[in-house]
């Protein structure tokens, strides 16, 4: 089965806050068995537009990284996140 991943850009606007949607995002995390492959990090955009962060978590499969982002612990993270940064948050299934 293949896995799921969200991959995600984030535009940090207020990084004095940004830590506590991080913290309140871990135990959605832990719950779901989230994989970090990329967090931040050096990019080069070479064609269209970037943000400063990009992120790549890895599920074991699709309907989890669906289930993860759904769930009540990360919607409440998900509300930190938005007062405190912009992102473009795309949930997409892995080959085979």
């Amino acid at each position: 089965m293949p896995k799921g991943y969200w991959v995600v850009r984030v535009s940090v606007r207020n990084p004095e806050n940004y830590p506590d949607y991080l913290a309140a995002a871990k135990p959605a995390f832990e719950k779901f068995n989230a994989k970090f492959l990329v967090r931040g990090g050096r990019h080069s955009a070479l064609e269209g537009q970037a943000r400063e962060r990009n992120v790549v978590v890895e599920f074991k499969d699709y309907d989890t990284a669906i289930a993860c982002y759904h769930s009540p612990e990360y919607q409440a993270a998900q509300k930190i996140r938005a007062a405190n940064a912009d992102a473009d948050f795309l949930i997409v299934e892995g080959c085979d």
